[in-house]
């Protein structure tokens, strides 16, 4: 009689075991979390090439080659800006430039010039890919801003447009390859006389009536503040699965009650045969333990209730425990699959022998990776029986 009671008290513990505490949450692919103002702010520096094309040279058919010495300028770059989503940013650009007015063939003298543009930046790897971490992102930007010739002390609108190339060295740091056009208004190397005209009036074609440059900036960019997205929880798929576990646990509980109403009515109509049968029961019935995704930690110690009992009941009757490890088959490889199995029987196998069971009594084995329960996440455990 005792024994059965022990029984009866374990099948109502067991139906702790079907809950597995879980780190995976759905995610939607395209959506993030908004980040917070001081979140994915960068700085950057670089070296410039630019080519110089200026209104004064219209006539003089000059080569438009952008690597003629006539048409070099150097110069150096600093900018700042803050990405607002993964797929659209604002920065502040300077530049510094020693450029050459192309006046002719022969008179090109020498300028200083800075330039100051807002640019709005589009990551086409996010827009149209959905955000992740990348080694290489390709961004295009327009924006507008004011160009001051320092030698002859004019300034000039400005318009830009260009495409910049980021190739992540690490979280924090970054290269930078950015290839630009800008159009300035006629007088942005200071002056904007035509010395030889011919035609129609260059002032009547946009174009040839302003300078313009074409360049590419080389250099290193510094992502500041916390870098990165946080995907948005995809409410639906978690409550799908919240709706799975729920239907899992209803259905092993109801299961459980009929047991043990099965198991009273039998106590009550044939005490001596209920009491063998029912130590058959026990020994047959398993205990579950879970773990987490790629784990070989126990999730939850309230699993270990049940493994207790078992092992009260091997020490007690000098029983052999079968330990049996499994891994969900539809995330790792066979082979890692089959190691993170073993590895989860041996942890339970661990805890039986801190609870005073002999280690030759327990037999440990691995199944690998297994798709017998839903949701899968349910097929991440050890079962536990006595032989």
């Amino acid at each position: 009689m005792k024994k059965l009671m022990f029984a009866l008290a374990f099948a109502g513990l067991s139906t702790a075991a079907i809950a597995q505490e879980t780190t995976e949450i759905p995610t939607q692919k395209y959506s993030v979390a908004t980040n917070r103002f001081g979140s994915n702010w960068f700085l950057s520096v670089g070296g410039d090439y630019t080519a110089y094309y200026s209104n004064q040279e219209y006539g003089w058919g000059m080569a438009t080659n952008p690597f003629k010495s006539f048409r070099r300028a150097w110069g150096a770059d600093v900018a700042i800006g803050k990405w607002f989503t993964p797929g659209l940013g604002l920065r502040i650009k300077g530049q510094g430039i020693w450029g050459q007015q192309i006046n002719s063939p022969e008179n090109h003298p020498e300028f200083k010039q800075w330039n100051a543009t807002v640019q709005a930046l589009f990551n086409l790897n996010n827009l149209f890919a959905g955000y992740k971490p990348r080694v290489w992102n390709i961004s295009l930007y327009g924006g507008a801003g004011v160009s001051r010739d320092c030698s002859h002390n004019a300034y000039s609108m400005l318009y830009t447009v260009g495409m910049l190339n980021q190739f992540n060295l690490s979280k924090r740091v970054h290269i930078n390859i950015d290839i630009y056009g800008q159009l300035g208004e006629g007088d942005m190397d200071g002056t904007s006389q035509i010395t030889k005209p011919y035609g129609t009036n260059p002032s009547r074609n946009f174009m040839k009536a302003r300078d313009r440059q074409v360049g590419a900036s080389i250099g290193l960019g510094f992502n500041l503040g916390k870098v990165g997205w946080d995907k948005t929880p995809d409410v639906d798929a978690i409550m799908a699965l919240n709706k799975s576990q729920m239907d899992a646990l209803n259905a092993s509980l109801a299961d459980q009650q009929a047991e043990n109403a099965r198991l009273k009515a039998l106590l009550a109509q044939k005490p001596k045969e209920t009491t063998v049968k029912t130590v058959k029961e026990f020994a047959s019935t398993s205990a579950s333990v879970f773990f987490n995704l790629n784990s070989s930690r126990i999730a939850s110690k309230k699993d270990l209730v049940n493994v207790q009992e078992i092992a009260e009941y091997a020490k007690a009757n000098n029983s052999k425990i079968l330990v049996t490890g499994y891994a969900d088959s539809k995330t790792g490889s066979a082979a890692y699959n089959a190691k993170l199995s073993l590895n989860r029987a041996n942890t339970v196998a661990d805890k039986l022998v801190e609870m005073g069971v002999n280690r030759s009594q327990i037999i440990v084995e691995g199944k690998g990776g297994v798709a017998d329960l839903s949701p899968f996440s349910y097929n991440r455990r050890v079962t536990v029986k006595l032989q």
